[in-house]
């Protein structure tokens, strides 16, 4: 019986070998539809794991609070009255703000102050521009930054503002070339810090929505404790005369002394010295918080902002963000979109399957002789039924096969000219080849029985 069945089949071979233009065009709508999933479907998991990546590179559950400036502060614009008197109020984000959040907020797990400054590093005769950010030691926990080398930050070197960094992978290779880089001392604008310790390099492509979400190239960063830069290189606070109470006594904790040696740092070093006011008023240019779980990261928020307004008199002069809560909605808004390609793309496949049955009921009709012959020779109508439907089934996994590998060469290519991040997925290639194959055989049934169904006497006797 077996034996009986693989002559049907070999015979369905020989008709598709004799037919070969008529094969390839009657495979030609499979191919097309095979590729088409693969590589929709290659976009959808390429489009997921940068979702996952940055999801990863914001940290799970923070919150990103940053500061709203007025560009028009010190301009000399006319104002008006109301409006002067509410900024003249509000101290703007500041490290009180960071040590309120943390001590009232049960839901928080950890809190990190950032200020960031653009100026040039240099070791020996090796200068480069980089940019130096002030954090807290908990941030490299927040974004989930590991050493490759080294010592991290510790409380001593917060609390009095050590003159140490951590150095991104970019920065250590292009100023320590020869050298390991851990213990030894690098020049930050007008501050000499010493090395502590050199950061895993970090693939990242920053875009301009990713930054937004406080994703940012730690390779090219020099990292030193948040006080380290309110003290060695620029205080907004003490240069605005906002806090000139709170900055020298409650943060620092330095008393009339300590208070007196950072006003003539800040006012003597550093981008925004002197005694003018700048736009900017606020101490700190990021305030990241993470919550204990996700289910706490839209309550906490609204916690935030009312707590925030409430210290800044009522004036809304910094925005919240959620980075977690917006990649996930923008993952939701791809997979919709990738779900519509892919039934799109699975559409030219049922398209592929109608335009095989078309083919193969016109060939029955071309080869009504054949059939009648065979049957007058013994072929029963199951042996009908296998040829015709062998055929349709390997001109579908072949056009399956071709249309697998043109899916991953139009893969390749939307990576390399569209710089879209595409993956294939075995799984993409077995369902994109396994439905190729089931359209072989449902749309290659009827023709195959219509064949079956041929009167042999009238079959010899057609012209």
């Amino acid at each position: 019986m077996f034996r009986r069945y693989l002559h049907d089949i070999v015979i369905a071979i020989e008709a598709i070998m004799a037919n070969k233009l008529k094969s390839v065009l009657t495979a030609l709508g499979i191919i097309f539809g095979v590729a088409a999933v693969i590589s929709m479907l290659a976009i959808g998991a390429g489009a997921q794991k940068e979702i996952l990546d940055q999801i990863e590179m914001v940290g799970v559950n923070n919150i990103i609070i940053e500061p709203i400036v007025d560009q028009s502060s010190g301009s000399g614009e006319e104002e008006e009255e109301g409006e002067k008197e509410t900024k003249k109020f509000s101290n703007g984000i500041n490290l009180l703000d960071v040590a309120a959040i943390e001590g009232i907020l049960p839901t928080v797990r950890q809190v990190s102050s950032e200020i960031q400054l653009n100026t040039f590093v240099q070791h020996n005769q090796i200068r480069r521009p980089a940019v130096l950010m002030g954090v807290d030691p908990a941030y490299f926990h927040l974004f989930n930054l590991s050493l490759r080398r080294g010592d991290p930050f510790t409380s001593y070197h917060e609390e009095f503002g050590q003159a140490v960094c951590l150095i991104g992978s970019n920065v250590a290779s292009l100023l320590f070339p020869a050298e390991d880089a851990v213990g030894k001392f690098l020049k930050a604008g007008h501050a000499w810090l010493r090395v502590i310790g050199i950061l895993e390099k970090r693939d990242v492509v920053v875009s301009s929505s990713s930054a937004g979400l406080g994703i940012s190239n730690t390779n090219d960063q020099v990292f030193i404790p948040s006080k380290t830069m309110l003290i060695r290189y620029m205080n907004r606070a003490i240069v605005n005369k906002k806090l000139p109470q709170a900055t020298g006594i409650n943060i620092f904790g330095g008393g009339r002394h300590g208070r007196g040696m950072m006003i003539a740092q800040a006012l003597s070093t550093g981008g925004d010295s002197g005694p003018t006011t700048v736009a900017n008023y606020h101490q700190l240019d990021k305030i990241i918080v993470q919550v204990e779980d996700t289910k706490f990261l839209e309550p906490t928020t609204e916690i935030l902002s009312r707590l925030l307004l409430r210290r800044h008199n009522g004036v809304a002069d910094f925005k919240i963000t959620v980075p977690e809560l917006l990649l996930k909605q923008q993952q939701r808004t791809k997979d919709i979109f990738n779900i519509v390609l892919g039934a799109i793309a699975s559409i030219s496949l049922i398209v592929g399957g109608i335009g095989i049955m078309n083919i193969m009921l016109a060939s029955v009709m071309e080869r009504i002789r054949e059939i009648g012959t065979r049957q007058a020779i013994g072929a029963s109508r199951k042996d009908i039924v296998i040829q015709f439907l062998a055929e349709s089934t390997l001109i579908s996994i072949v056009g399956g096969l071709i249309g697998v590998i043109l899916g991953i060469i139009l893969t390749r290519l939307i990576t390399h000219f569209a710089e879209i991040l595409t993956i294939v997925s075995p799984f993409s290639v077995f369902v994109a080849f396994g439905v190729s194959a089931a359209v072989g055989i449902i749309f290659g049934y009827l023709p195959a029985k219509r064949a079956s169904e041929q009167d042999p006497v009238e079959s010899l006797r057609a012209n």
